[in-house]
């Protein structure tokens, strides 16, 4: 893994994780986190260390998040992944708001 692949996935990974830790409902946190598991699971477990987040805004977390998994397209992940992510992330962010 390249160092802007390692830096893309570590700040999706954080933002992903923020959002877990801010979630009001504990089904929402939950699917937060099996975002996490799937970014996990397509690097192989090579997962970088991620960093602390400034803002508990759901709705700046979501947007960086989501961009972040969607640019892991340009450093080789498969679109059909991420789409598959993203579909996750968007359910999980559904049952924050309920």
């Amino acid at each position: 893994m390249l160092l802007a692949h390692a830096l893309t996935l570590a700040e999706a990974r954080s933002y992903v994780a923020a959002l877990a830790d801010n979630a009001h409902t504990f089904d929402a946190s939950v699917g937060y986190e099996h975002v996490l598991l799937e970014l996990d699971t397509i690097h192989g477990g090579e997962v970088p260390p991620t960093f602390e987040i400034l803002t508990d805004r759901s709705d700046v977390l979501y947007t960086v998040a989501e961009a972040a998994i969607e640019e892991l397209v340009d450093h080789g992940v498969d679109g059909l992944r991420v789409e598959l992510i993203l579909a996750r992330l968007q359910d999980a962010r559904s049952l924050d708001r309920s």
